[in-house]
């Protein structure tokens, strides 16, 4: 069966949770699931998963989010080897379903280079599913998907001053 490329992007909540959602099912049919985090560097709610299913591997290739200051050499290279990485669990047969959790920005902050990232992609064994997520998706990313979901905000509480809600908002 062939295994399909999605992108879940855009500016709207809910990315990381759809990636998720699609775990969790493959995980409850008996499927293996690998999960490379970038740009994320400290345990989510969302990875606690590990703890309840035997058939899942979270990774993290980051060191925290850039909103209060530049990337870092340290945050490149983080990157870097977690694409070598990815790179040789798209091609083996361990995994049936890899999700790429926040790669666009890893991309929109030019950790890597959208061509080495199509390169490993088009390297994929046929059979695995892959899920990239983040915001801001270049368009060459979305023109080797077969599957692509934007995520629009319409409205949020958080433009009203509401801070993050442990176990409600990731």
């Amino acid at each position: 069966m062939k295994g399909y490329i999605h992108v879940y992007t855009g500016n709207g909540k809910g990315k990381t949770t759809a990636a998720f959602g699609v775990a969790l099912r493959s995980l409850l049919n008996d499927k293996k699931v690998y999960v490379g985090q970038f740009i994320k560097g400290m345990k989510y709610s969302e990875t606690a998963i590990e703890n309840y299913f035997n058939n899942i591997k979270i990774e993290q290739f980051g060191d925290g989010c850039f909103i209060n200051r530049k990337p870092s050499e340290e945050d490149k290279i983080m990157a870097e080897n977690g694409l070598s990485k990815i790179k040789s669990i798209l091609t083996s047969s361990e995994y049936d379903l890899v999700i790429l959790d926040e790669l666009t920005i890893a991309l929109y902050f030019k950790l890597l280079s959208l061509k080495d990232v199509i390169d490993v992609l088009k390297r994929k064994r046929e059979e695995v599913e892959v899920i990239i997520t983040g915001r801001f998706c270049p368009q060459g990313l979305i023109d080797l998907a077969d599957l692509v979901t934007d995520m629009t905000e319409v409205k949020h509480y958080y433009t009203q001053g509401v801070l993050s809600r442990k176990g409600i908002d990731c």
